[in-house]
């Protein structure tokens, strides 16, 4: 299997990690330790509860310098898996496995992580009616593997970048005028979606009315999530925002809101617990 997203360049990110790693002078370790012809077997297993992320990525690490090697993957993406799993086994030459053993790990421990994560928000809401955005709170450069992690853990993807969508915040506010004022160029520039963040229920009509196609209602205690949500009445999207903790979204969710983001799932996400066990042949 190939691993294709859309944006990404699998090669590019391999070749980039590894030469990060390796440096001019490669795996001085394994040169000095390990036999050119000797061979290994290894099994990459999870230590936690995970859902799991990341191994074709993980796979292209241990192809990359061992073109030869043998992967064979025990689960999938997606599949949460209890802990002591094996996720994958590989068996190809000793010192490429060992080169590449880190930059693998590395990857789907952090994007496992990501993916467990969101799971916990997801099952969080199932009973609110809402669905679960990411943000733009990412990695410099591995966004498009954090968002391929968090959809998934089942979250939706929220906008990908500055160019897909616009969203007034405050401080686009503040420069514009107001609400009204930003929604209304940002409408006239032709842009077709526009998000506008607000944060007091005075500001969702003149929002609306200057051509907003969807409301982030920024720091909004429950009450007054389900008064904003009464004053939109179906006319556009809503989306809950800021401080949504694994505690407070299940009330968030049940407020009648359609979305609730959260930064704090690729932002805060700990590396999940997985390891990779070497077996000579």
């Amino acid at each position: 299997m190939t691993f294709r997203l859309d944006g990404f360049d699998l090669d590019a990110f391999v070749a980039a990690t590894l030469a990060e790693d390796m440096g001019e002078g490669g795996d001085v370790t394994s040169s000095a330790v390990i036999p050119a012809d000797a061979r290994f077997a290894a099994v990459m297993d999870s230590r936690d509860a995970i859902t799991v992320c990341g191994l074709e990525i993980a796979a292209a690490f241990f192809r990359h310098l061992d073109p030869a090697a043998q992967v064979t993957m025990a689960v999938h993406d997606g599949e949460r898996v209890s802990p002591g799993t094996a996720l994958m086994r590989v068996t190809g030459n000793a010192r490429a496995l060992l080169t590449a053993e880190r930059s693998a790990l590395n990857t789907v421990q952090h994007l496992s992580g990501v993916a467990t994560l969101t799971a916990r928000y997801v099952d969080a809401i199932a009973d609110g009616g809402a669905t679960l955005l990411d943000t733009r709170k990412t990695i410099p450069g591995l966004r498009r593997l954090e968002k391929y992690a968090t959809r998934t853990g089942g979250a939706k993807n929220h906008r990908m970048g500055l160019w897909d969508a616009a969203m007034i915040k405050d401080n686009h506010v503040a420069v514009a005028g107001g609400v009204g004022p930003a929604a209304a160029l940002a409408k006239a520039a032709g842009i077709a979606d526009i998000i506008v963040e607000v944060d007091r229920i005075d500001q969702i009509e003149p929002a609306i009315v200057a051509g907003a196609t969807h409301l982030l209602l920024d720091n909004m205690d429950p009450d007054m999530l389900r008064a904003a949500v009464a004053i939109v009445a179906g006319r556009l999207p809503t989306e809950a925002s800021g401080g949504v903790t694994l505690e407070t979204i299940g009330a968030i969710a049940r407020t009648g809101v359609r979305y609730v983001s959260v930064g704090r799932i690729t932002q805060s996400a700990p590396a999940a617990d997985i390891g990779l066990d070497f077996a000579t042949i």
